[in-house]
């Protein structure tokens, strides 16, 4: 018997304006647009939070955190006396990040929160926007002006704060708000003093 429900190709998500159809049959060049556009809306949704925002970054994907991660581990590597140190720099950026979002996940799952695991590593890699910005200002900026560069620093740790307790808040538990939300707090200060020492 033919199933009565068929799939028109035609038809268009609702959320997203992203084509339903099955991405084995699309050239490699459509997924890569539709990649990139949706990492945009996405990071739209940190920059700018709306009402659509917790829901738009509840369908996770791992190109954007990997992206702003190699960003901010390549911005902050530039400015390295040698080879060496440049690597050195890369990788410790790179694991902070990686094992950060996993502490972070893991904490929160431990007090009782109702999140996916690469949710939180989503919402956690795309909030490093705004350290990724500070980090080249700070290379433009050098170090002949530190208060200018403390400034910009802290307002892009706390943009970064801010966009990603809006959205972890609603997965912890409310008595135990505090013990959830501190991880996120310390993980993007902790890569905001890797910006300052650089």
């Amino acid at each position: 018997m033919i199933d009565s429900v068929t799939s028109d190709p035609t038809k268009h998500d609702i959320t997203s304006g992203i084509n339903n159809q099955g991405t084995l049959d699309e050239p490699v060049s459509e997924t890569i647009l539709r990649d990139l556009r949706l990492i945009g809306i996405r990071l739209r949704h940190v920059l700018v939070p709306n009402a659509t925002t917790q829901s738009e970054l509840r369908n996770w994907d791992l190109w954007g955190p990997l992206i702003f991660c190699l960003m901010l581990a390549m911005s902050m590597s530039f400015g390295a006396n040698d080879d060496a140190d440049a690597s050195l720099i890369f990788s410790a950026v790179f694991v902070i990040v990686w094992l950060g979002a996993a502490v972070v996940t893991v904490n929160a799952a431990l007090l009782g929160g109702k999140i996916s695991f690469f949710q939180s590593v989503c919402v956690l890699g795309y909030c490093l926007f705004p350290l990724n910005v500070v980090s080249l200002l700070v290379a433009i900026i050098g170090v002949n002006h530190k208060n200018i560069k403390l400034g910009v620093i802290i307002v892009g740790a706390l943009w970064s704060v801010k966009a990603s307790v809006g959205f972890m808040e609603q997965f912890v538990p409310d008595g135990r708000k505090a013990l959830g939300l501190y991880p996120v707090f310390l993980f993007y200060v902790t890569l905001s003093w890797m910006i300052l020492a650089q």
